[in-house]
């Protein structure tokens, strides 16, 4: 059985279930395997985002390498 096989079958079941509590868990088991996952935003975090972008951008930015000396630093401090 190919792959588009397989998924019209299930399109065809799934079609034929009423059960909301069941398609909601079949919903969440797609969710968790889909590719394209749709990330919604507030415009506070589309704002914060936008910023972000233009501080990296601009070489406003510190690298994973510079960020773990800096914690070895503060912790050898204590």
């Amino acid at each position: 059985m190919t792959t588009i096989e397989l998924k019209n079958i299930l399109i065809h079941q799934i079609a034929g279930i009423n059960d909301k509590s069941f398609l909601n868990a079949i919903k969440t088991i797609i969710e968790t395997k889909s590719e394209s996952t749709i990330y919604k935003t507030t415009p506070e975090q589309k704002k914060r985002i936008k910023e972000g972008r233009e501080q990296i951008a601009n070489g406003e930015f510190f690298t994973n390498e510079q960020v773990e000396m800096e914690i070895d630093k503060w912790l050898n401090e204590k």
